[in-house]
């Protein structure tokens, strides 16, 4: 299989102008990829900001049913070439391939979602004072926009940045991330295939110095970044300190699962083992702060300890198609989990299930329960971005809700209760963007993503996107 690794800028695709790449080794194997993927000079930046300027006024001002249909053969051909985009995105990040396809057919849905509004955004108009004067307010494209995506899920959020900035009328610069570039990379061909014009849409690569060149240009109105809240607040600062551009931020979680004694005990272990490690724990509304009823827990922890174990035995080949976990990012994401379970052990911390590294290659770490951190324990605060949740008690509602707010994140969460009252009563409660309900919390394209606090400011998805 032939691997893109250019830019993307107006239409073509072409190599960095001062030749500077990196490299991408496999997380199951440390195998060498690819050492050729293009860095973006601040010249190959400005070149696609200028060919994304100079698309803007036609691309704003063709009729919305055009754009749409634009769009819309855009996620054909995802859906079309789903397999190898698939296999694009395994083997950069080793993300499990059956896990990988559902990962590219889902942003397919979402650009048919925007695909849906182009045109259709509607202004307001208010009856004439009594001097005759009209008031009329009408939506305007921005302009040039900027989306910097994570790797854990570039398809998604790939769709969310450009999905609603086309069906505006914006143009628009991507840059994946260089953990997982080489799918999004293969977005061009299929961006021509579509009928986008050159410079509506142009894909970048490289690292973090990348991003920043993008949050501090002068001639890019909106920049969109999903990442850590250490660079989200880079991002913010950048944009402060150049235009003043808009910024919306989704800068990931500590995500807590509130256990009832009253919830359906089988129906909570599968969300909270399968559904929370479906990506090896890289998931940024994953609830990983696990709080239980203290009268359920017992048998909680006694099954989700089994859960875990069992979910070891599926971890494996991203390759292969009934691989259900696959392993971390790459190198420095492994040893970044490493360190938090290393760190707990010096702790003392009890280990439920695994705690450690799986096998003697790659970027395998076993799935982990942690029993009872300390409120403090890094484990129990920090986001680690891996196969490991933490497992504390809880007597009553009020003191859930407590614990439970009781982070400086607020993306998402789930409540897990047999009583309907409980459950919207304590959603309603918990400080967080979205809440799922006896189920592990999944995106919707009609609802709107994002988090309080340090989780970020703005929203992707649903019609909200469309203010962005």
């Amino acid at each position: 299989m032939s691997i893109q690794t250019n830019l993307f800028i107006n239409g073509e695709y072409v190599p960095s102008s001062k030749g500077e790449t990196l490299s991408i080794y496999s997380p199951n194997d440390d195998s060498l990829v690819t050492d050729k993927v293009q860095i973006a000079s601040e010249a190959d930046i400005d070149r696609a900001v200028d060919a994304a300027k100079a698309a803007f006024p036609a691309w704003r001002d063709l009729a919305g049913y055009k754009r749409a249909a634009i769009m819309n053969k855009f996620a054909d051909l995802l859906l079309q070439n789903v397999d190898k985009l698939a296999k694009l995105e395994s083997i950069a990040m080793g993300q499990p391939i059956s896990v990988a396809k559902k990962f590219i057919m889902a942003p397919a849905m979402i650009w048919k979602y925007y695909a849906g509004y182009a045109g259709k955004v509607a202004g307001e108009s208010f009856p004439p004072d009594e001097d005759g004067t009209y008031k009329i307010v009408q939506y305007e494209p921005l302009g040039v926009c900027a989306g910097i995506c994570a790797w854990n899920g570039s398809h998604v959020l790939a769709a969310w940045k450009m999905g609603p900035a086309m069906a505006t009328g914006n143009t628009f610069i991507l840059k994946s991330s260089e953990k997982s570039p080489l799918a999004l990379a293969a977005y061009g061909d299929l961006i021509n295939e579509a009928g986008f014009p050159p410079g509506v849409i142009n894909i970048l690569t490289g690292a973090g110095q990348v991003g920043a060149l993008l949050a501090s240009h002068m001639k890019i109105a909106k920049i969109a970044f999903t990442g850590s809240a250490f660079a989200g607040r880079a991002v913010m600062a950048a944009a402060a300190k150049s235009n003043l551009k808009h910024v919306s931020l989704e800068l990931g979680g500590k995500s807590p699962a509130l256990i009832f004694d009253d919830a359906d005990l089988d129906n909570v272990v599968e969300h909270t083992s399968t559904s929370f490690l479906r990506n090896s724990g890289q998931i940024c509304f994953a609830s990983s702060r696990v709080l239980v009823q203290e009268g359920i827990a017992p048998k909680y922890i006694e099954a989700i300890k089994t859960a875990f174990e069992n979910a070891d035995k599926k971890m494996g080949d991203p390759s292969l198609e009934d691989t259900a976990f696959g392993p971390l990012a790459d190198k420095a994401q492994f040893e970044r989990v490493m360190k938090f379970l290393d760190d707990g052990k010096a702790e003392g911390l009890e280990y439920l299930a695994g705690g450690g590294r799986k096998g003697t290659s790659g970027t395998f770490v076993q799935p982990t329960v942690i029993l009872n951190p300390g409120l403090k324990s890094k484990v129990y605060t920090d986001e680690i971005f891996g196969p490991v949740i933490s497992v504390k008690t809880f007597k009553t509602e009020e003191e859930a809700l407590e614990m439970a707010n009781d982070t400086t994140y607020g993306l998402g969460s789930t409540v897990y209760t047999g009583d309907i009252a409980r459950a919207l009563r304590v959603a309603g409660k918990i400080e967080a963007g979205t809440v799922g309900i006896n189920a592990a919390f999944s995106t919707s394209n009609q609802t709107p993503f994002g988090g309080f606090k340090q989780s970020g400011i703005g929203r992707e998805s649903g019609k909200e996107a469309l203010n962005e």
